[in-house]
């Protein structure tokens, strides 16, 4: 299962714009063609806006019947909780509290903290949301980073005061992925099994080393029954886990199969809603990601749709098929270029492909310093008087 963080901590991003309610509607609606399992739909006790915006999402799963299941983050604080209990009486649907406490010794150190106050803040948190009939998500951030007698003792506290659902955090990108795989079964083995109880088991990682993608996977292959991530990998510092890159390599590994063919719309829509960007490079969602404008590589592919092979010509140059994911492969012309693209362009466009137009083509390609726009490539393909 994948849980969505992009309305929430992904909006922690210092460079992010906070997306109008209606742009957040849309992404959620996005989610829910995509089939995400859950989705993070705010902090209600940040604030007046927090709490509209999360009500106005809780309320939008509602009316719809989303399958999509609503969860909210709070600090171990009542005045966090209490919150997400109203919002849940008032839409008449269940709101997962999912309540975060810092518990590493880094960070014990920085605020005088104990492990017995640690685990008298967990015991009262998680109580006090299950007695407002909220399910428990009990989270530790900078799992990866605590010593493992505090993480066996304040989960298992967690679970003895009602918690139904436990996440490892990767809060500042520290992990490897065997370190993830590692605290994944250490979770199982030391606070699952011995308590006896159903729980699901989520890790939730950041992408400070470049490796949650990899964390993530290792953590499914240790057992965790869902993950998280972010749009873009949008979040604090260098972001979450990407969420569609999750989806790319569930759909490619033939964990998950579901229609990703707007997984496109829903990088741009956050892009565009957060005001950021997403590199050209950025894999399947990138605007490069399926294009080439390489002589050998653009010979391989015309060659593949000559053969009439839809899935050839999305497999000879690229180990993630665009047909999965609503795109296709293109060919452009530019300095790397060589015959074949330019071939291929007239015989897209259907241009005659006489000797003196592709070569006069091919030597403005050569001597360009990027590849050729369509308007420059028309007016090089139009009869020389």
């Amino acid at each position: 299962m994948l849980n969505d963080e992009t309305l929430r901590d992904g909006l922690q991003n210092p460079s992010v714009t906070d997306p109008t309610i209606s742009e957040k509607i849309e992404i959620l609606h996005l989610l829910e063609a995509l089939g995400v399992d859950a989705v993070n739909i705010g902090l209600p006790g940040a604030g007046p806006r927090a709490a509209a915006d999360t009500e106005a999402l809780a309320r939008e799963i509602a009316t719809h019947r989303m399958r999509i299941k609503p969860n909210c983050a709070a600090r171990t604080h009542e005045n966090d909780i209490r919150p997400i209990a109203e919002i849940s009486q008032r839409v008449g649907i269940a709101i997962e509290a999912a309540t975060f406490l810092g518990t590493s010794p880094i960070r014990r150190l920085v605020e005088d903290w104990t492990v017995d106050f640690l685990c008298r803040t967990t015991e009262k948190a998680v109580s006090f949301a299950v007695s407002h009939n909220l399910p428990s998500m009990y989270v530790t951030e900078d799992t990866t980073r605590t010593d493992p007698e505090t993480v066996k003792r304040l989960y298992t506290a967690a679970v003895q005061s009602g918690a139904k659902a436990l996440v490892f955090c990767d809060t500042v990108g520290h992990a490897t992925p065997a370190g993830a795989f590692n605290l994944i079964q250490f979770a199982f083995d030391e606070i699952v099994k011995p308590s006896g109880a159903e729980l699901r088991v989520d890790w939730h990682g950041h992408n400070d080393r470049g490796l949650a993608v990899a964390n993530s996977l290792a953590a499914y292959a240790a057992g965790a029954h869902q993950v998280h991530g972010a749009a873009n990998a949008l979040g604090e510092r260098v972001g979450n886990t990407p969420m569609e890159l999750m989806l790319v390599n569930l759909r490619l590994l033939g964990l998950i199969d579901r229609d990703l063919s707007r997984l496109r719309e829903y990088c741009e829509k956050v892009a565009k809603a957060t005001h950021t960007t997403i590199p050209p490079n950025y894999p399947v969602v990138g605007r490069d990601a399926f294009r080439t404008a390489t002589g050998v590589h653009a010979a391989a592919l015309v060659k593949a749709l000559h053969k009439n092979d839809p899935a050839l010509a999305d497999a000879v140059y690229s180990g993630v098929p665009a047909s999965l994911f609503g795109l296709e492969q293109v060919i452009e012309i530019g300095p790397m270029s060589g015959k074949s693209n330019v071939l291929y362009w007239l015989e897209a466009k259907k241009i005659a492909a006489d000797e003196a137009t592709v070569a006069r083509i091919l030597e403005a390609a050569k001597n360009s310093s990027r590849v050729l726009t369509n308007e420059e490539l028309y007016e090089l393909a139009s009869p020389v008087e």
